[in-house]
């Protein structure tokens, strides 16, 4: 881990604790998470490291790998929002109150930005497990994952769902992860595919601070409420037929139709189904690209060119606007599903995209733990 001796050379101590956190893949279930319904994603091999340590001088201060400079935040005035990356850090200490009197925190951010892979949960979710060793607190991985949504949300200002944090906190290794939003449960599947899972980031970058997000998460609300349910994904599709303004309609047809994708998905999965699994990512898609409208050019030629290719099924993952797709390959045609996606993109004058590994990893862990000085 080479946070550990970046933190030993900026700092000149040792932390007393490095945690990490991974980032994610959605398999299906996209924008259900605030919607009450299932999603089953897979935590990746990629991973966020926080190394901490603990101050006497009321600061948190912050720097990252990844970012030129330092931020510094006094503990007395955390609940003030700072900008740029180190919201997501700070946010979290404001959230689990657990900075006592002043932290040090080093990240190295080995999980995409901006790639629709989740690095912003990875990110809070290793900080979180960081600062309750430091503090050496009781809080559960369930009170962390709370934590780390009301930074994103409340602090950050990005109005996601806690889909992200979930998976990165709960994730079992060679396993999907069946999160039902409504019940608060979880339950692993076993994921070891035949051939390939193909991460391919798309290298448009996306944001879900912005305006598109909410308006789609205000849009599922307003469904909501003129159907009158609890949640939205357990509508019927008969009694979308009452909306009255079409696009409402067609973004709460998205989340009844994706939940039932997600239902068959999990079944087709646990029968060793994969051709079905694939017609149902494939399906994800198609709706996530018309009704959502969540998709984007890069992201379409990813799926349609790994599909020409012999994708068993392709789709975007994650909230949109950019970010990475993933192909389930046949076993040996990784190579021919790759060429065709780069020379798709070649033809249409995208810039290349990234290929990453789609290994079910496991979830956040403390990597180090050590006796620490006191020092600030």
């Amino acid at each position: 881990m080479r946070v550990v001796p970046e933190f030993r050379a900026r700092f000149s101590r040792e932390p007393a604790v490095v945690a990490s956190a991974p980032g994610r893949v959605n398999l299906i279930g996209e924008h259900l998470d605030y919607n009450g319904g299932w999603s089953m994603p897979i935590a990746l091999r990629a991973r966020t490291y926080a190394a901490a340590a603990p101050r006497s001088d009321g600061l948190l201060v912050v720097e990252s790998l990844q970012q030129e400079g330092r931020t510094e935040v006094a503990m007395e005035a955390i609940e003030e929002p700072v900008s740029g990356w180190a919201a997501y850090l700070a946010g979290v200490v404001w959230a689990t109150d657990l900075g006592g009197s002043g932290l040090t925190v080093l990240v190295d951010g080995q999980v995409p930005s901006g790639a629709g892979l989740s690095s912003s949960a990875a990110l809070e979710c290793a900080v979180a497990l960081a600062v309750r060793e430091v503090a050496g607190s009781t809080a559960s991985l369930a009170d962390l994952v709370e934590a780390c949504v009301r930074a994103e949300n409340e602090y950050v200002g990005a109005r996601t769902g806690s889909m992200d944090q979930t998976v990165a906190m709960l994730a079992e290794p060679g396993h999907a992860l069946v999160i039902d939003f409504a019940a608060g449960t979880t339950r692993p599947v076993p994921w070891h595919p035949p051939g390939e899972l193909l991460v391919i980031d798309t290298q448009a970058q996306h944001a879900l601070v912005g305006g598109e997000y909410a308006d789609r998460r205000a849009s599922c609300e307003a469904a909501q409420d003129e159907l009158g349910v609890r949640h939205l994904a357990h509508a019927d599709l008969e009694q979308l037929g009452v909306l009255t303004d079409v696009v409402t309609r067609r973004r709460a047809h998205h989340v009844v139709t994706e939940q039932a994708r997600v239902v068959a998905a999990e079944a087709a999965l646990r029968a060793g189904r994969w051709e079905e699994l694939g017609r149902l990512m494939t399906a994800s898609h198609l709706s996530l690209r018309d009704d959502y409208e969540v998709s984007c050019p890069e992201l379409d030629v990813a799926v349609e060119a790994a599909l020409e290719a012999g994708a068993l099924g392709a789709r975007m993952t994650g909230g949109g606007f950019g970010g990475s797709a993933i192909a389930l390959v046949p076993p040996g045609e990784d190579a021919a599903v790759r060429d065709a996606v780069l020379a798709a993109y070649e033809s249409d004058g995208f810039a290349p995209p990234r290929f990453l590994d789609g290994t079910a990893g496991g979830p956040a862990r403390v990597e180090q733990r050590s006796v620490p000085d006191g020092s600030a």
